[in-house]
């Protein structure tokens, strides 16, 4: 059965970094674009950034641009999401998902002093 799971995410200040991880298990990995979306509560999932096959990153965001960058590691059967200067706006659940319709559990990054 695949699995996505994700990790990396915590508290952190303003104009700080973070990275997150999503291992994929059972999961044809290298041929999978792995997108990372983010939701806060009473909003919609929004998609973020996408890591494509050929490990070239897609930002879907305009608010991210220029801050986020996916990529992933093939060897490991990991996703990143490489997220620099972040403003509590970035606060939110961060999720990777895997067509057709496979999800991570989620990993929370919240953005404060």
């Amino acid at each position: 059965q695949v699995r996505l799971v994700e990790s990396g995410g915590g508290l952190v200040q303003p104009g700080g970094s973070l990275r997150l991880s999503c291992k994929a298990r059972d999961l044809v990995f290298d041929m999978s674009a792995i997108t990372w979306y983010r939701q806060t509560a009473g909003k919609e999932r929004e998609q973020v950034a996408t890591a494509t096959t050929f490990n070239t990153s897609i930002v879907h965001t305009d608010s991210v641009k220029g801050r986020f960058t996916a990529f992933r590691d093939n060897a490991r059967n990991t996703a990143y999401l490489q997220m620099n200067n972040l403003k509590p706006e970035d606060t939110a659940v961060y999720y990777c998902f895997a067509r057709p319709t496979f999800w991570g559990q989620g990993t929370q990054v919240t953005v404060s002093s």
